[in-house]
């Protein structure tokens, strides 16, 4: 890299965008000084700022490093591209609004989002299964032979956690199962159930389960599976921590079944109790073999929270993935077809990766038919991912039948059977996830996962012909696009790009600004990476944007910065989707992952939560107006402006025509950006045409044109 030619291309294309050095280094985090010496040649960038440097220089990361810019137009992004709709100014304190006849309609494709079986999206997420490895997977406690999570009542109690390998004969087969004609994957300790044994008549023995949350007058759905030696009746209780009885339920059980049984009661709590136990037991001498409980309030849609599915209708979510990401590698969707209960655990090959919460299982709560009538109660399409590495081609074409077919198809006929007549018309298939970067099992080479990923979609197409696929890969990469996306053009004509940004730290207490600044600039991270893949593809090739997120943002609190980087993106990608062809565009991910928080008693929207579903007002209006910081649309002669200051301590203005009348305004603001800092509403000053937005903030206008 000659540092010479750098910097006299950093200043020259400064210069042409009318950026200040000082406002360059407020973007990048560095002093203005430093921007200096980079363009006299004395000192070079940091490596780890050359992507977000030349995203704010509006030229490619190869320009950048080779010092001079490429003439030749690549693809429809260059130096001939009109982005008139960016604000090159993302701290300005002014920005005045020209509505103009564009009329181009935003797309609700771009206001996405993912539901993947990963950490608490499900689990403890939308799931409304309130009992801890309910099924028993994974390996017993030290010298306890109880299940993780469950503890052992009776002091003279036998228990031992029995799993379908283990070197001597069992007594009988797991209840919990797969599809076993087309389940292909190697896993284990799926398949356990919970063996109590008592010698003793008259002594009481079970197993329980703490931290249990209790509503006072809430009625809760239990179900327990299981097969007796002698035992023809256990109790179910709730109790304190302290072994405080509030409400017990006996059920009569067949005494020396010959198959698995499964027994159903519903339990009233009598107190609220953040904190209390379940305990199942029984006082007769004999053997329980337990294959799974459960236990959910019965105020439930299909197995799910309903205050978790009306915090996802209130984001606004139009298109909505599943069952990954990463997990649609784990999953088989032949074993969606047994019960519920009936469904073995799926052991992820990413061990604390993507299952850290629940000692490395999912528990398979949500199948097909779930997930089909989740986005038709919250108005999203479905998008669904093949598990390429362990269904076969022929299998992945039994999915769409199965979606898609009418009664003279086998899955088809076998839908139907199930009680869903209609079919499903699931259009949007995805071909695998992130195949190429070496994480996903399966064929990561160029030339296997193309080969593959054709015969899948070939065989697909012959059941519903009408399908759009995308394609994974390490996109930018040009070694893909020439050997994986133009061999796949018969085919699939969108690929998939995922962009994380590193989001704040917060160590340094005292830099709190600083801090903030460079988060919120973060999102240019994802704006360059769609640049960058967009430049590489023939220009007949779409992107699908369906994992952007701000880096772990499902393992720390929340904050502001989330949220004002979110709209930020959210705006980038209503303006720049039609340049950029970005076909779709999806949140990683909703529940439990940065924009809706999950707690035990309620759910509720985070800052990022909030800048999507103010976002999300744009949908299918006509764009008359658009900068990363500012948006307008229009639908049947109404305005939605969304505004954004990300200013970390100064006061913006946004002046309107004259003949813009504000029928409503909303402001959402906070006092501080420290994680478990959120939004709260706030009335903007208007003096006029001109809009007053507090720092830190977005504020929503619905207006008409006189």
């Amino acid at each position: 890299m000659d540092i010479v030619k750098v910097g006299d291309l950093i200043a020259r294309r400064r210069k042409e965008l009318g950026i200040t050095q000082q406002q360059l280094g407020d973007v990048l985090g560095v002093s203005a000084k430093a921007v200096s010496k980079w363009e006299r040649g004395l000192s070079c960038p940091d490596i780890a700022l050359l992507s977000q440097l030349s995203s704010q220089l509006k030229i490619m990361l190869k320009e950048l490093l080779d010092g001079k810019l490429n003439n030749k137009q690549s693809s429809n992004i260059g130096s001939n591209v009109n982005f008139s709709y960016h604000n090159d100014r993302m701290f300005d304190l002014e920005e005045t609004v020209e509505l103009n006849a564009c009329k181009r309609v935003v797309s609700p494709y771009l206001f996405g989002n993912n539901l993947e079986h990963t950490r608490s999206s499900v689990y403890h997420g939308i799931s409304a299964q309130i009992l801890d490895n309910r099924k028993f997977a994974g390996k017993p406690s030290a010298m306890q032979g109880v299940a993780y999570r469950w503890y052992t009542v009776g002091k003279k109690t036998y228990t031992m956690l029995i799993y379908d390998k283990m070197t001597n004969a069992i007594p009988f087969a797991p209840y919990v199962r797969h599809d076993e004609e087309h389940y292909h994957m190697k896993r284990d300790h799926e398949r356990n159930y919970q063996q109590i044994s008592s010698a003793n008549e008259g002594e009481k023995s079970g197993i329980g389960q703490s931290e249990i949350y209790l509503q006072e007058g809430k009625t809760y759905d239990f179900a327990i599976v299981l097969r007796s030696c002698k035992v023809d009746k256990i109790v179910v209780a709730f109790t304190s921590r302290k072994g405080k009885e509030y409400v017990k339920t006996e059920i009569s059980i067949k005494p020396d079944a010959q198959d698995w049984e499964r027994y159903t009661a519903k339990i009233t709590a009598p107190v609220t109790d953040f904190d209390a136990n379940i305990e199942i037991t029984f006082e007769q001498r004999g053997s329980v073999a337990v294959g799974a409980v459960s236990l959910m309030d019965e105020d439930n849609f299909r197995g799910m929270r309903k205050d978790v599915i009306a915090r996802m209708k209130e984001m606004g979510i139009k298109l909505l993935r599943w069952p990954g990401g990463n997990f649609a590698g784990e999953y088989n969707w032949f074993d969606g077809l047994l019960p519920v209960d009936m469904r073995s655990p799926l052991e992820t090959c990413w061990a604390l990766e993507t299952q850290p919460h629940s000692q490395c299982y999912d528990f398979h709560e949500i199948n097909t038919d779930d997930f089909i009538a989740l986005c038709k109660e919250i108005g999203a399409e479905p998008y669904l991912t093949v598990n390429l590495a362990w269904n076969t081609p022929e299998e992945n074409a039994m999915w769409v039948e199965y979606c898609n077919g009418d009664e003279n198809s086998i899955w088809g006929k076998k839908r139907i059977e199930r009680g869903y007549k209609e079919p499903y018309n699931v259009i949007l298939w995805s071909l695998g996830n992130e195949f190429g970067f070496g994480h996903m099992e399966g064929e990561n080479s160029i030339h296997g996962y193309t080969r593959l990923a054709k015969e899948t979609a070939e065989k697909m197409l012959k059941v519903t012909p009408n399908l759009t696929f995308c394609s994974s890969g390490p996109y930018p990469n040009a070694e893909w696009v020439e050997y994986s996306v133009k061999p796949l053009k018969s085919v699939c004509s969108t690929i998939s790009v995922h962009s994380y940004v590193p989001g704040p730290y917060y160590y340094y207490v005292d830099n709190i600004k600083e801090e903030y600044e460079i988060g919120v600039s973060k999102y240019l991270g994802a704006w360059d990476r769609a640049i960058q893949t967009r430049d590489l593809l023939p220009n007949d090739v779409s992107i699908s944007f369906d994992e952007w997120n701000v880096w772990y943002g499902w393992y720390r609190p929340s904050c502001v910065v989330d949220g004002i980087c979110g709209a930020l993106t959210m705006n980038m990608l209503i303006c720049e989707s039609e340049k950029l062809n970005i076909q779709f565009a999806c949140h990683f991910e909703a529940v439990n992952e940065s924009a809706i928080k999950v707690d035990r008693n309620k759910a509720y929207l985070t800052p990022l939560g909030r800048a999507i579903s103010l976002s999300a007002l744009h949908a299918n209006g006509k764009l008359v107006y658009g900068s990363h910081t500012s948006v307008v649309t229009e639908k049947n002669g109404t305005y939605t402006a969304t505004l954004v200051n990300p200013s970390f301590d100064r006061l913006k203005t946004v002046t309107f025509p004259k003949d813009f009348v504000i029928k409503e305004i909303v402001g959402y603001g906070s006092a501080d950006v420290f994680p478990n800092s959120n939004f709260e509403e706030y009335s903007p000053i208007v003096n006029g045409e001109n809009i007053e937005l507090r720092e830190h903030s977005i504020v929503v206008i619905k207006a008409v044109r006189n």
